[in-house]
């Protein structure tokens, strides 16, 4: 058996052991048809199964209600932040956004280009250490919708509560954090998600999408960005990314397997404590970057008090074993990205590894 990294890369990301062989068991010969699901024409009946499944396993552990479609699409979150304006913003109606740090910015930027947008809220005055208090945000009334980024993983901030949309149609940024608990999807009228770093290898992009919102997209964007494409084809209008949409057919049936998505929100608790009671319990050692009440559970960014200390940090995590513990270059400081597949021993140990390396150097 291989000795495996302990992989807390902020994505593409760990992936579940159990998920990757079974996929090297599969990978020649898919279920006796002599050849591989990348092999496959996405018109088959074996494709054809892996995609319906694939979206009624989301259906059903997320607790998607009936009027909202699944879609398996590709280009990325990012291309998303486009698409999204596209079809949901009219003359006369901007599109409200909560500035909550790196990724909320590229998805301003992106709507700018498409119509008019207006900030919300901003916690930028907080170096986005923060997400802002909900009362503090201000939605323009005639605004098309609200757009969130619920975890920001290079500021390492995260949704406690989603902001009151009763008057507004709610949109969310999920890709770093889908399915790591349970979410009223009813307050929401889109939700997307790149898959890479919760839900499977990079290639494929969810979208779950309230049926009013998508059923009929303006004419004049083009076939692709529109969602209606996508709605009436079940994903399949053109050739889907198979490969990536059969992983996350996997992944899916692996958070099943571990008692659904309320269990994996226990199960990230319990990895994130770890680190984070290391960092509380430093005496001021290491430094959480961001404030108590945001804390994400998916990217934990910290800081030690001198720079020269953590470059040693990470050559000497990276002699041990561990990938992925340096913080994006844009805020630099130190980062673990504890996805829902990072085992619980990869966290404990970090946990033991940093209080050891604590030892050595405080």
């Amino acid at each position: 058996m291989t000795k495996r990294a302990f992989n807390f890369n902020a994505g593409p990301a760990a992936l579940p052991l159990e998920v990757l062989q079974q996929a090297q068991e599969q990978f020649v010969d898919y279920h006796g048809a002599g050849m591989s699901i990348m092999e496959m024409s996405h018109r088959s009946a074996e494709y054809e199964q892996v995609n319906n499944e694939t979206q009624a396993l989301m259906r059903k552990l997320f607790g998607i209600p009936d009027n909202y479609h699944v879609l398996l699409l590709q280009g990325g979150a990012s291309t998303q932040f486009s698409m999204l304006p596209m079809n949901l913003l009219q003359p006369g109606r901007p599109g409200a956004y909560v500035m909550t740090g790196s990724w909320a910015d590229k998805a301003l930027k992106e709507a700018k280009l498409i119509g008019e947008t207006a900030v919300a809220a901003s916690s930028e005055a907080d170096k986005f250490a923060r997400i802002p208090n909900l009362g503090d945000i201000e939605i323009p009334a005639e605004a098309a919708y609200l757009h969130i980024t619920s975890n920001e993983t290079i500021e390492g901030t995260q949704y406690a509560a989603y902001p009151n949309s009763d008057h507004v149609t709610l949109v969310a940024d999920m890709s770093s954090d889908i399915m790591c608990r349970p979410v009223d999807i009813s307050q929401f009228g889109i939700i997307y998600a790149g898959a890479q770093k919760n839900l499977g290898p990079s290639g494929v992009t969810i979208v779950i999408a309230r049926d009013d919102l998508v059923q009929n997209s303006p004419k004049h964007i083009p076939t692709m960005l529109r969602y209606d494409t996508h709605v009436k084809s079940s994903s399949l209008y053109n050739t889907p990314p198979s490969f990536s949409v059969y992983m996350v057919n996997l992944v899916l049936k692996w958070i099943e397997s571990k008692g659904g998505v309320a269990q994996m929100e226990q199960y990230n608790r319990d990895k994130t404590k770890l680190i984070y009671d290391t960092i509380d319990q430093s005496g001021g050692f290491y430094r959480g970057f961001a404030h108590a009440g945001s804390r994400s559970i998916m990217n934990i960014t910290f800081r030690i008090h001198n720079e020269e200390l953590e470059k040693l940090f990470v050559k000497e995590s990276e002699q041990h074993g561990f990938v992925g513990l340096k913080g994006h270059r844009s805020v630099g400081g130190l980062r673990a990205s504890t996805y829902n597949a990072v085992p619980l021993e990869s966290c404990k140990a970090l946990a033991e590894f940093m209080a050891d390396f604590q030892k050595r150097n405080g």
